[in-house]
């Protein structure tokens, strides 16, 4: 991490960024949920030397969440903040959560896109900071003014996140707005409950959504109305028109547009790396059913962008249920990605796609992780296998290949009716019982990629143990056939993990970390001030 902040202060620069003519750089909202307060304090010195996102709320969260915290305590703080380039270059829109996550014990760190980080920009503030927890569910209400307001929630209880975005956003005032919210499973506390933002965005894999329920906190809807201004107009403009024709014209980016991360399920695939039946082997014979050419082929019916993107990333299929005689259909919108396919595809031997979009949409509507909650329905189908576990457990019987049966479980994940089910919402192995086929490394369940020693590493390295800290799969499917030197291979991936950690801090997307180069984001922050 040391490695990490001296680069910060290479690359950070003295900025003299006025939002909306109002606030100086380095305001950070503090709101305290016990009593309802709420105030600002100027924290200039940490924007100039940690950028933002990342870097500013790994910093942040080292001042203020107390050694060996409960996750669940109100001393853990829930810190949101945006890098400076979100509301100003293409495909810069992700904003940075950091909390004590109760599923590692460890670092709690998530990245959402979609339009909070804009909206958190726009209304003035380089981060939101919550603590404390409220007496009742209530949901918090963030506006450019200096106006907060916290509003109860009753009428949203066990309410799914997406029902709960709809019901805010039709209350929403002039201004650009942005909703995150929990569903069922973060009030109830599953370790890996996520939160949704603006519907297809999620802060994901380490248990935000957990956090915000045992604070009684359901969502969190910031309106902002300002302005961002930068230094150098002119500057400014050219950076702008130089990144925006390498992100549409030089083939970097296609991939995400056109088939999206899916295209991934093939590939994997073919190199024997696709995660199937908990990891048992690298090859599904199903896998052209799952994949990303068949789901553009025959269920795609939109894609999904964020604010000053023009990829259009987020691959949207339409799932159409009967639930009555005479044709009654209710069709949902699901947004679909690689990980969710392997998760809940693949490495549960489901190999029909509505399947999967079954599986997904059952996460979505309770607010579960799809990874995690992947990770564990192969445990538990694994443990049941061996006779570990039986229906006295399970109450449905676990067996790759049948979807229903996985929704009735996901149901009981979040219901806790006993014991079992309880280890299942933690991310635990029941008793102790196949800990070593519950595929996870420091509590988190792996990524899609059976690709080698150097996913391993990376993953285990990782500050938050996610595949997405330094990208080992890449390395290893770089190195296919080779030996690989282990020194090397950490070493390549710690320099890896840095640089990503400053795009972190800057907002980018990681799907544009080939866009923005060492010389692209040096020009981007010295334009911005």
């Amino acid at each position: 991490m040391h490695r990490m902040w001296s680069m910060c202060e290479i690359l950070s620069t003295r900025r003299s960024l006025l939002w909306g003519g109002l606030k100086m750089v380095g305001d950070i909202l503090f709101i305290n949920l016990t009593d309802g307060s709420s105030w600002v304090e100027n924290r200039r010195e940490l924007v100039e030397k940690y950028i933002g996102g990342s870097g500013l709320a790994i910093k942040l969260l080292n001042e203020l969440c107390p050694e060996k915290v409960d996750p669940f305590a109100p001393e853990n703080p829930i810190i949101l903040a945006p890098g400076p380039f979100i509301g100003l270059y293409p495909v810069c829109s992700k904003t940075v959560a950091m909390f004590k996550s109760p599923l590692t014990g460890n670092l709690g760190e998530s990245h959402a896109g979609g339009r909070l980080g804009v909206a958190i920009r726009l209304a003035g503030y380089e981060a939101v900071i919550i603590i404390g927890v409220a007496s009742k569910l209530v949901w918090l209400d963030i506006k450019s003014d200096g106006e907060i307001k916290v509003n109860g929630a009753s009428s949203l209880q066990k309410m799914g996140s997406l029902h709960t975005i709809m019901a805010l956003n039709a209350s929403s005032q002039y201004g650009l707005g942005s909703v995150a919210a929990i569903g069922p499973a973060g009030e109830k506390f599953v370790f890996y409950a996520n939160v949704s933002v603006d519907g297809y965005n999620f802060f994901g894999r380490t248990g935000l959504g957990a956090v915000m329920g045992a604070k009684n906190l359901k969502a969190i809807r910031v309106i902002g109305s300002g302005e961002i201004s930068v230094k150098d107009l002119d500057g400014y403009k050219r950076t702008f028109e130089r990144i925006y024709e390498e992100v549409v014209k030089s083939g970097k980016m296609r991939k995400y547009h056109d088939l999206g991360t899916p295209q991934n399920v093939l590939t994997l695939n073919k190199i024997k790396a696709l995660p199937t039946m908990n990891f048992k082997r690298g090859y599904f014979e199903y896998a052209e059913n799952i994949s990303g050419e068949y789901f553009a082929d025959n269920l795609l019916v939109r894609k999904n962008t964020c604010p000053l993107c023009p990829i259009g990333c987020k691959h949207v299929a339409i799932l159409k249920s009967f639930f009555a005689e005479e044709h009654e259909v209710e069709s949902i919108e699901v947004g679909y990605d690689y990980e969710p396919i392997y998760a809940l595809g693949s490495n549960l031997g489901i190999g029909d796609p509505l399947d999967v979009l079954k599986l997904r949409a059952a996460c979505d509507r309770y607010g579960l992780d799809a990874m995690m909650t992947g990770t564990m329905l192969a445990w538990a189908t694994e443990a049941y296998e061996k006779g570990l576990i039986s229906l006295n457990e399970t109450i449905v019987e676990p067996r790759w290949g049948i979807a229903d049966n996985y929704i009735e479980m996901i149901k009981q994940i979040v219901e806790m009716p006993n014991e079992f089910y309880v280890s299942m919402a933690q991310g635990k192995a029941y008793k102790n019982l196949g800990e070593e086929f519950l595929i996870a490394i420091g509590g988190n369940g792996l990524a899609g990629y059976h690709t080698g020693l150097a996913f391993i590493i990376g993953t285990a390295i990782g500050a938050r143990h996610s595949h997405l800290s330094n990208a080992g799969y890449s390395l290893d499917q770089k190195l296919l056939g080779s030996t690989i030197d282990t020194i090397k291979a950490v070493e390549a991936l710690i320099e890896e993990e840095v640089w990503r950690c400053i795009l972190e801090s800057c907002g980018v997307c990681l799907f544009a970390r080939e866009v923005y180069d060492r010389r692209t984001v040096l020009e981007a922050l010295n334009t911005i001030g």
